[in-house]
């Protein structure tokens, strides 16, 4: 079950890393009212007709996941984003790659926690895959923009394989720090 935000957005990058992605760009937006998501890769795509299957909870064509009957992480996104009035949208084109959006409203009571940006961003820059996923976080408040950039090529450029107890542990260092400036800034 899908605890937190940052829940939704862990399962949404692994199916564009399913979907063969090799470049992913993951913004998020935060601002007092409101918690934006935007997810766009350069995979498989899909068809409208596969789009439709992707938001119905009692599809699968069991190629993806042979051992379920059903995909339940866009629909539970959907689910929750609708239940506080947040909104949603999935744009995709068949060998082009697909553009995922959703938003969340934070002053409604069943808003689901963001949950913990850096442990999420440490869990996603460390699947398997020769992909590149570009991180950019956005703290809005009132009249000043705060924000950092993260990028997964750069990191495993400098840090080496991000599998290794040594680099998780610098890894996980220093994305914290990138959120803890943040929030500080935000003071």
């Amino acid at each position: 079950m899908h605890a937190s935000v940052c829940d939704f957005i862990i399962d949404c990058v692994q199916n564009s890393i399913e979907a063969n992605a090799e470049e992913i760009l993951l913004f998020l937006y935060e601002s007092t009212d409101d918690f934006s998501i935007k997810i766009i890769d350069n995979g498989a795509g899909m068809t409208d007709e596969e789009v439709q299957n992707a938001v119905d909870p009692f599809y699968t064509d069991g190629s993806k996941h042979k051992e379920r009957k059903v995909g339940l992480g866009i629909p539970f996104m959907i689910q929750s984003v609708e239940q506080v009035s947040g909104k949603w949208a999935i744009n995709s084109k068949k060998g082009r790659g697909t553009e995922l959006s959703f938003n969340f409203p934070l002053n409604n009571i069943d808003t689901p926690p963001i949950g913990d940006i850096s442990g999420m961003l440490l869990q996603v820059l460390m699947f398997d895959g020769d992909f590149e996923l570009k991180f950019d976080r956005v703290l809005v408040r009132d009249s000043s923009e705060l924000k950092y950039t993260i990028s997964r090529l750069e990191l495993k450029e400098v840090l080496g394989d991000l599998n290794s107890a040594d680099s998780l542990i610098l890894a996980k260092q220093y994305l914290r720090s990138q959120e803890e400036d943040l929030i500080e800034g935000d003071s």
